[in-house]
């Protein structure tokens, strides 16, 4: 049975999740569900996995956001209606309530792991940071239909709706303006700040959790770097945002250390 969610330890302060890259519904999930498989994909975050591995220590979500959503609070966790997953019937019959359980089980597992890593890494280190790694979608009018405005979708939106600015905000400074000037030579990355997202509930609860020794960021990539509707990936273009976020890592840990 695949678990719900994959763990990878190594040394330093600095933590990265993609809580929805996963794609995978237990079987009576997909046996449920009223979604196809693109349609799910389209909704999930793909490749989020491989641009938080620059980080020593990453938690990847194997689960889809359709099983359990880790980035909602508990009581929302789980989409009940259309009005919970933009308009998409996603049940086509209800699940058990067994098999809700354990999708809420998974939620709590993943939320207990998050906060051993995140303990044992402010023990050692005093304070950590997290790159709380995502994508959105830019095209929803169809394949063929017109990207959104850029000026309301930047590249990459940094979430940071819920972090102590007076406490944090010059390692937040330091991280933009690290992951902007480590851009691609074909272009400079258009990097705001809560435009099109504050950050959801994970980035909440770690600033809840831990207010004084750990700064969750969350990162927002538009998906630029694939085809939305298709899933197809542009290994160069991930690769050079790959690139540029691993560029940002000596700046955080110096931040985390002044």
């Amino acid at each position: 049975m695949t678990p719900p969610f994959v763990i990878r330890e190594g040394a330093g302060p600095i933590v990265a999740t993609a809580i929805h890259d996963g794609h995978v519904l237990r079987d009576e999930g997909l046996a449920c569900t009223g979604l196809d498989e693109a349609t799910r994909l389209r909704e999930e975050d793909p490749y989020t996995a491989r641009l938080a591995a620059v980080a020593p220590t990453t938690l990847v979500a194997a689960l889809s956001r359709f099983e359990v959503d880790l980035n909602r609070p508990r009581d929302g966790a789980i989409y009940r209606c259309a009005d919970d997953a933009w308009g998409l019937d996603v049940w086509r019959q209800p699940p058990s309530d067994a098999h809700l359980a354990g999708a809420l089980a998974a939620y709590d597992a993943f939320y207990a792991e998050l906060e051993r890593v995140l303990r044992d890494r402010i023990r050692r280190h005093g304070r950590v940071v997290v790159l709380d790694i995502h994508s959105y979608n830019h095209r929803r009018d169809g394949a063929d239909g017109p990207a959104a405005d850029p000026a309301q979708n930047p590249e990459i939106n940094l979430g940071t709706g819920t972090l102590d600015r007076a406490r944090w905000g010059a390692l937040v400074d330091r991280f933009s303006a690290d992951l902007v000037a480590a851009s691609p030579a074909s272009h400079r990355l258009d990097l705001r700040e809560n435009v099109k997202f504050r950050g959801g509930w994970m980035s909440t609860w770690i600033h809840q959790t831990f207010p004084e020794s750990a700064c969750a960021l969350a990162i927002e990539f538009k998906k630029t770097f694939m085809d939305e509707w298709t899933g197809v990936l542009d290994e160069r273009r991930h690769g050079e945002l790959r690139a540029a976020l691993a560029a940002t890592l000596p700046g955080l840990e110096e931040s985390l250390a002044a």
